[in-house]
């Protein structure tokens, strides 16, 4: 340790004067005892470090305990280095290759043989538990890069051999030891096992390709979970639980809202006329919305010459998520991933003043992308789309206010769909990837990201910033959502785009008739039909509100003899716009209103003698039960005012 002092800011502004070389946990026993006990990791400067880290130089320092948000990425990853430990103790010769943190939880690969079953998990999580209650600490190492490479060649990890020949040269090599055990690994992580605690699951096996590359080696993947406390274990799995009554692809078949089918090809929905139906209401209020906030539908061909995408820069950055190039008479076509050039050529096919700005063009229009196989999941990830797509062609002043008005339209949008949690996700560039996985204009990337982050704080709308995730021409916000039961959906997104209009030579005339290049915003608030009705499948566990009910209520008759009044009631819900079946089957009525209640039809009307006596009718509604008598008449008008008003009824949402 060197004799020479440096200065450690804290949070709350106290400098503290320290040897070089001090270490976090040392910091945090000389402010107390409690502290120290409580912390687990230490940021420097930004960046996150062991407790044991030693601080050389004038530093920043924000000493994190188990229930910072960070703590619980640190849990899972050093639950990852604890399986992989679990595994080769147990499983000699297997190769451990990566393992990082997940969202939820944590995954390693593994390269051997044979395949792990689930008598398999169950002894590595016991072996994990005893690892953990070892409490073995975490020691970082640093490696001479040749040293490393050779030592993991002579024990047999060539996959840890291949990960450090492929490292920057700059990039010092790092390995963690918990015990005799180490791993290639770049930190931070846990004091000790003992941090880790017990709140943690072994979930499934999967299959995963090496680095991701289909063309490189199938290796073994486990997952697992793990929280803080059992408590948000046992909330997790619950979860898990009802996600599985919930999932979209079993409730779309039993309501037979969509299918796939091998001869149409993988990730092409056919959409079934209970879909269609759901399709209809939701393109119906985005029209309305849309057309109230000034927006012109256009249409747009589903295949596109090459040139186009040239153009746009899809082909140089997005070419590997397009379907292949169909040749027609001498030229390259290629389907539709993307609505915006169309509309971009739209704009330009007539000439534009500051007067008509701003102008927004929107379409439901399908796109088409090349997803792999292997990524391909229900109407959650699939190959033909159809998007609620708009683009908005603004002046510079224009911009916040236009930029508002389509965040303020996703709140409306959540709160009739009762969607309760959101956050809005700002993606920035990474000003070390321009001109490679961005265009090259560094000033206009700090303009718009600017511009965007002042229209968010005006709106005092709740976002996180994310670095390195904009789109190519531009930042953009990722909408999540979460649903009634806690799980988490990317439903839409909302971008600037200040580079593509000036490639497509996109002018207006400004009030000096100058010509001026318009700033563009893509936005897609409902996100796809596919993505988003996979979300209210499993949001309402199917059990959707009335106005979006493929089927709004069922007419069942006590006997026979009342089907002349059923069907004259039946007729007159249809004349009035109402979504109903009539069940005349010679079936009793309690089977008829079980069938009802599993077919999650949101009303079903009651008729017998007393109900044709008084020309009225009984109603039971789904999750309040019978509801009593009332005339048809004005029934009918309290439904047309329900449907009309889409009102989202709080019962709707659960199972």
């Amino acid at each position: 340790m060197s004799n020479e002092n440096i200065n450690i800011t804290l949070p709350d502004g106290t400098i503290l004067e320290k040897p070089s070389g001090t270490t976090g946990l040392e910091i945090a026993e000389g402010i107390s005892s409690g502290l120290a006990k409580q912390s687990i990791l230490v940021e420097v400067n930004g960046e996150l470090r062991d407790l044991s880290y030693p601080i050389l130089e004038d530093s920043t320092l924000k000493i994190l305990k188990k229930d910072a948000d960070e703590a619980l990425e640190l849990i899972r990853h050093d639950c990852a280095h604890v399986m992989a430990e679990a595994v080769q103790t147990l499983f000699p010769g297997t190769q451990v290759t990566i393992g990082p943190a997940i969202d939820n939880g944590f995954y390693y690969d593994f390269s051997r043989e044979d395949a792990f079953t689930l008598d398999d998990l169950e002894k590595i999580e016991k072996k994990m538990h005893e690892i953990i209650d070892l409490g073995f600490p975490f020691e970082r190492e640093v490696w001479n890069r040749d040293k490393a490479i050779t030592h993991f060649e002579e024990i047999g990890e060539m996959y840890k051999s291949e990960i450090i020949k492929d490292l920057p040269e700059e990039e010092e090599v790092t390995v963690y030891r918990q015990g005799q055990w180490m791993d290639l690994c770049r930190g931070p992580h846990l004091p000790t096992t003992k941090y880790i605690g017990n709140s943690f699951k072994l979930m499934k096996v999967a299959g995963a390709y090496w680095r991701g590359d289909e063309n490189n080696e199938m290796l073994t993947r486990i997952y697992g979970t793990a929280w803080r406390t059992d408590k948000e274990l046992r909330t997790y799995l619950n979860m898990l639980k009802e996600a599985e009554k919930r999932d979209h692809r079993k409730i779309g078949k039993e309501m037979k809202i969509f299918t796939f089918d091998d001869e149409v090809g993988a990730g092409l929905p056919l959409w079934l006329p209970n879909g269609s139906v759901i399709i209809e209401e939701l393109e119906n209020l985005a029209k309305e919305t849309e057309d109230k906030a000034g927006y012109d539908r256009v249409r747009t061909p589903h295949i596109t010459k090459g040139s186009l995408y040239e153009k746009s820069g899809h082909l140089s950055h997005y070419r590997e998520s397009m379907f292949p190039a169909m040749d027609i008479d001498g030229n390259e076509y290629f389907l539709k991933p993307m609505n915006c050039p169309h509309h971009h050529k739209i704009f330009a096919s007539l000439p534009r003043t500051y007067k008509e700005l701003p102008i927004r063009l929107a379409e439901y229009g399908t796109c088409y992308r090349y997803e792999k196989s292997g990524q391909l999941f229900g109407l959650m990830r699939v190959r033909s789309m159809q998007m609620n797509d708009a683009h908005i062609y603004c002046s510079e002043e224009q911009f916040k206010e236009e930029f508002l008005s389509v965040c303020k339209m996703y709140l409306k949008y959540f709160e009739i769909f009762g969607i309760d949690k959101y956050e809005m996700r700002l993606s920035l560039h990474d000003p070390k990837k321009l001109g490679e996985k961005y265009v090259d204009e560094p000033e206009l990337w700090l303009k718009t990201e600017t511009l965007v982050r002042e229209a968010l704080e005006d709106g005092k709308l709740n976002f996180v910033e994310i670095p390195g995730e904009a789109a190519f021409y531009g930042p953009k916000i990722d909408v999540q959502v979460w649903s009634a039961i806690g799980r988490e959906f990317t439903l839409a997104t909302n971008q600037v785009d200040f580079a593509v209009p000036s490639r497509f030579d996109l002018t207006y005339t400004d009030n000096q008739n100058k010509p001026q290049t318009p700033l563009c915003i893509h936005r897609a608030p409902l996100g796809t039909h596919e993505r988003f009705i996979g979300f209210l499948i499993e949001h309402f566990a199917g059990n959707f509100p009335l106005w979006l009910s493929p089927v709004q209520m069922s007419i069942i008759p006590v006997s026979e003899k009342f089907n002349d009044y059923a069907n004259k009631v039946y007729h007159k819900l249809k004349d009035n716009g109402i979504r109903v079946n009539l069940d005349t089957r010679n079936e009793k009525m309690g089977a008829k209103i079980r069938n009802a209640e599993l077919s999650k039809i949101p009303i079903m009307i009651i008729l017998g003698e007393k109900e044709v006596e008084s020309n009225s009718i009984s109603v039971r509604r789904r999750f309040v039960g019978n509801e009593g008598g009332i005339s048809l008449d004005s029934f009918i008008e309290n439904c047309k005012q329900e449907i009309n008003n889409r009102m989202q009824a709080s019962s709707a949402k659960h199972d």
